[in-house]
């Protein structure tokens, strides 16, 4: 359906104004309460102790999860897509699973695993603290984070099919010889494209994270929680929006890192 020169700028007027209402505004409001004592009083803000620690353990959570998410996301979308197997459709539900799970049920699960009454909270007896500390934190953005990259990898192998892999094979490659030089360049980009989301997902985790961390600045406060911290509990706006600013800066990072990412996908495709 062919639609009139006025519909078309009423459609663009009302998707610009929705997009004004809910994003350049709260934005807008944010940076200005950051910024309106001087880009000093930003920087004093965020070189405190408490938010250079919490700065250091977000980033030390992502340098954990993204590994770990990799390894068993490629090893997943190769399973899904090359294998065949009992519980195969049982995998697929579970890997989607954080999807449809509210990060708060997911922390509320891993304190009744792991928390002093748990299945196993009888580790903590022998001194491995998982609910409360980094352990906890790590678990539950490492579920959060879980579908990005096989969900990521997942198209693309079925998109290059196996036609490469069984040449390989036929030629005497092993099986890591043929992973290594033909299914890994193949999915790079795919898999560059997950680890940025796995990245940008793990960095702005709140609800499962503060179920299972103490919140103790330099303890196991991340940046959100941080926020959080300084704008409920010590009512200080000024420090909370400083630190979303922070936080929204490493976004806006990992928002443009996506988005050439994507334009250099399309390009090979």
């Amino acid at each position: 359906m062919k639609l009139s020169p006025l519909s078309r700028i009423s459609l663009r007027v009302i998707a610009l104004g929705y997009l004004v209402a809910l994003l350049v505004v709260p934005i807008g409001v944010i940076l200005y309460r950051t910024f309106e004592n001087g880009v000093m009083a930003f920087v004093d803000s965020i070189s405190t102790p408490a938010a250079i620690s919490a700065l250091n353990l977000s980033l030390l959570i992502v340098a954990i999860v993204v590994p770990v998410n990799v390894v068993f996301g490629i090893v997943v979308a190769l399973a899904l897509v090359r294998g065949r197997f009992p519980g195969r459709g049982l995998l697929q539900s579970v890997v989607d699973l954080p999807f449809a799970v509210s990060p708060i049920v997911v922390g509320v699960a891993l304190i009744m695993l792991w928390g002093a009454g748990g299945w196993l909270g009888g580790l903590e007896s022998l001194g491995f603290r998982v609910i409360f500390g980094l352990p906890g934190m790590v678990i539950a953005t490492i579920f959060v984070t879980l579908p990005f990259v096989v969900r990521e990898v997942e198209p693309v192998l079925y998109e290059i099919g196996e036609e490469q892999e069984q040449a390989a094979a036929t030629l005497g490659a092993g099986k890591w010889q043929t992973f290594r030089r033909i299914t890994l360049p193949a999915i790079r980009w795919g898999l560059t494209y997950g680890i940025v989301l796995t990245v940008a997902r793990a960095l702005g985790e709140f609800g499962a994270v503060i179920m299972v961390s103490s919140g103790f600045p330099g303890v196991s406060q991340t940046l959100t929680l941080l926020v959080h911290a300084r704008y409920i509990d010590d009512h200080n706006t000024f420090g909370a929006y400083s630190a979303a600013t922070l936080l929204m800066a490493i976004a806006v990072l990992v928002l443009l890192l996506m988005t050439l990412l994507d334009r250099k996908r399309s390009t090979k495709a």
